[in-house]
């Protein structure tokens, strides 16, 4: 074989190995991201029906039901209320009316809970938590303003 094909036949097999190590790589990381979604975006069926995915909102009040290690409660972002079935040992910070954020997935119209996380705090919230509560608040206000506008 003459260099000049030598040459090429070691870029080709680099270029080949780069390529696969790239697709390895990425699909590694396609199967471990996991997004966030609120109440109001699992309600409008927004959130992925076969992967797992956080759902982070606030413990309504009065929600908490315990079966030995299953727990049963209500997340809400003040709009849409979703609930949730965890089997195994809560935060100790876990509250009702206090800030949660549960992994997991979408079975039956309830969210099934791998790992719930609680908030640190009293002035900690998960960014993505605090923007959708701030957002289900001022979609609430425009409802209201618009309710009272046609009365009028």
């Amino acid at each position: 074989m003459k260099p000049r094909y030598q040459r090429l036949a070691i870029a080709a097999g680099v270029i080949t190995v780069v390529g696969v190590a790239v697709a390895l790589v990425l699909n590694a990381f396609q199967s471990n991201l996991v997004f966030f979604y609120t109440p109001t975006q699992i309600a409008a069926s927004e959130a992925p029906a076969e992967r797992t995915f956080r759902l982070g909102g606030l413990v309504v009040a009065g929600s908490v039901k315990r079966e030995g290690v299953a727990v049963n409660f209500r997340v809400t972002d003040t709009v849409q209320t979703v609930p949730v079935r965890f089997e195994g040992i809560l935060p100790d910070l876990f509250k009702e009316g206090k800030g949660v954020v549960a992994q997991g997935r979408m079975r039956g119209g309830v969210f099934e809970a791998r790992e719930v996380l609680a908030k640190h705090d009293e002035n900690y919230m998960p960014p993505e938590a605090a923007e959708a509560l701030k957002r289900a608040a001022q979609s609430k206000e425009k409802v209201a303003a618009s309710v009272v506008l046609e009365k009028r």
